[in-house]
C-alpha cells in the first residue's frame, strides 16, 4: 500500500548523526517528508529513520518508493 502523492520531487534535507526523523508514510501531512499525525485513522505509520551521520538526504516526497528507509529512488519521474 503506497500513500498519497504529496510532490513530484524529493526534498534536500541536512540530517545530523544520531538524530531520528518520521517520514511520512501516507503523503496528508502538512509537515513534508516528515509526519504530522494526519494518518491517524489509517492504516498508515510514520517511518523512523535515524540517521548514521551529518549529511544531505533526499527524502521522497511522491510516497513511491521502494527504499526500505524513505529516501528517493527516482520513481517520481514514472508518475
Amino acid at each position: 500500500m503506497k500513500g498519497e502523492i504529496a510532490a513530484k520531487q524529493p526534498i534536500a534535507i541536512d540530517v545530523e548523526a544520531g538524530e531520528s526523523y518520521a517520514w511520512c508514510t501516507c503523503g496528508k501531512s502538512s509537515g513534508q517528508p516528515f509526519c504530522d499525525g494526519s494518518h491517524k485513522g489509517t492504516d498508515f505509520t510514520p517511518l523512523m529513520v535515524k540517521a548514521e551521520e551529518s549529511k544531505t538526504i533526499y527524502f521522497c516526497q511522491c510516497k513511491q518508493t521502494e527504499n526500505a528507509f524513505g529516501f528517493c529512488d527516482g520513481r517520481h519521474k514514472e508518475l
